[in-house]
């Protein structure tokens, strides 16, 4: 029997399954960069060509960096900070933990007031609030929303809210389990997105602006 379960440590909790981590991990790298500015940068810097760079890097530096994060997580089983102090007690290894929850804070910080627009939208689209609205229209409606002192934040702390409830469900009831419905729900989405947008005037010339080197 391993000696901290011997002396009463309290084991910590993991995924339960390889397509609950899998779904943990890609929920928090997708996000809307990947899915709305990425391909409008890709196009302007290349399109196909800067996809062959952009995969290079991909494999040169993110998958050996995620690996390297896993790695150091099974064998610290603490947090981002713990993990290396306790495989590197006597060294500042810890400052890149540090790094990572400060980041992690960070993008919280501004996808909690993104992801509260989102709700608002769901809410507006559901109560048919945009039909027979012309592009210029939703805009303008996009610029009042956000200029409300209210209901923005509103917005933001009922996003947090849900979020706080996952996390306290621990890993395997909050975080796995929502991942491995809401990863797939956003599969189909992105499904759907892309074969009504390649069926609209000018897909294809759409296409070859991302895809064409």
């Amino acid at each position: 029997m391993d000696n901290r379960v011997k002396q009463g440590e309290v084991k910590r909790e993991g995924f339960a399954s390889s397509f609950g981590l899998l779904a943990a991990a890609i929920g928090s790298a997708v996000g809307l960069g990947n899915i709305w500015r990425f391909p409008y940068i890709t196009g302007v810097y290349g399109g196909g060509a800067f996809l062959v760079v952009y995969l290079l890097c991909v494999a040169i530096i993110g998958i050996p960096v995620m690996i390297a994060e896993f790695i150091i997580g099974r064998e610290g089983q603490k947090d981002a900070i713990g993990s290396y102090q306790t495989l590197a007690p006597k060294s500042k290894w810890y400052i890149s933990g540090v790094l990572g929850v400060g980041a992690a804070f960070l993008i919280l910080s501004f996808y909690g007031v993104v992801a509260g627009w989102t709700l608002e939208y769901i809410f507006s689209a559901i109560g048919n609030k945009f039909a027979g609205l012309s592009a210029g229209e939703v805009g303008d409606y996009f610029t009042g929303f956000i200029s409300d002192p209210i209901r923005p934040i509103i917005w933001q702390i009922i996003f947090m809210a849900i979020t706080a409830y996952i996390v306290a469900a621990g890993v395997e009831k909050g975080i796995e389990k929502y991942s491995k419905i809401l990863i797939p729900l956003l599969l189909v989405l992105i499904i759907i997105l892309d074969i009504r947008s390649v069926t609209l005037s000018g897909g294809i010339e759409g296409l070859e602006f991302l895809f064409k080197p």
